[in-house]
């Protein structure tokens, strides 16, 4: 079944929404703030209402399709990638693409920033934390692009007492690493290049749910072979499973299954 396409309307809506409020935000000094924390931005409240509760609505939609993976000592939880994303939620896309969020984006990081490549699964993700102990380890959100790659984590769905915890500057030299925890409520954000930033979502308790969706914008859409195939298989492992990223390689629509 083809999912509905967004029309001119919605995507007016949405962008027009994106547009009014980062004008209402002091984006000099969130750039400031951002440059002197090593990359990193974190914002409470940044999405609208409504593109919040779509978001809320479209995660709570797609638990049946949820992929799980368990990498002993590093990683529990479940993933889906954008190109279940595009089938079966296509506001999640028109909110990835919107004019008005990459322009403010670029004007926080100084990059022209472009949309990961269509056959890249992580462009744009949902992270499922619902069962006891759902976690994932320290770890840096590395890029294998020829440029650089940054993430921008949406909240969507926050009933946890999960934490992000985080280390700015490890990679600033002469500098020391300065730790912060924060738990980012539905319609916050946070940005940050991905190659700089060290960070862990800690364990889920009994009885809790969290959801969160990820962005990655780059600033070289090129990825030589040897890092793809290593990107590719990171994917399958860790992520969205064999037949998700290979069957959509091999130009074959996955097929759907209920892991949740």
């Amino acid at each position: 079944m083809t999912a509905p396409v967004a029309t001119n309307d919605v995507r007016a809506t949405l962008d027009d929404a994106l547009a009014t409020r980062t004008r209402a935000l002091d984006t000099a000094r969130l750039k400031g703030s951002f440059v002197d924390d090593g990359a990193f931005l974190y914002l409470e409240d940044f999405l609208p209402p409504e593109q919040t509760a779509q978001l809320v609505q479209a995660a709570r939609d797609l638990t049946r399709v949820v992929n799980r993976n368990y990498l002993p000592g590093h990683k529990q939880g479940g993933s889906v990638s954008r190109h279940t994303i595009d089938e079966q939620a296509p506001f999640i896309a028109e909110l990835y693409r919107s004019p008005a969020l990459i322009r403010w984006l670029e004007s926080i990081t100084g990059d022209a920033l472009l949309p990961s490549p269509d056959d890249d699964p992580h462009a744009y993700a949902l992270y499922y934390y619902t069962r006891p102990g759902d976690h994932i380890g320290w770890h840096y959100d590395t890029s294998y692009y020829d440029g650089r790659r940054y993430t921008l984590l949406l909240g969507v769905i926050e009933e946890s007492s999960c934490r992000l915890d985080y280390e700015l500057h490890t990679r600033t030299p002469g500098a020391q690493a300065v730790p912060g925890s924060i738990q980012y409520p539905p319609g916050a954000i946070v940005l940050f290049d991905g190659d700089k930033l060290r960070h862990r979502i800690t364990p889920l308790g009994a009885d809790e749910i969290r959801v969160s969706l990820t962005f990655e914008y780059v600033t070289n859409a090129s990825m030589r072979p040897w890092w793809r195939f290593i990107s590719n298989m990171k994917d399958a492992i860790a992520y969205f499973g064999f037949r998700q990223v290979f069957r959509r390689l091999a130009g074959r629509r996955p097929a759907t299954r209920n892991t949740a």
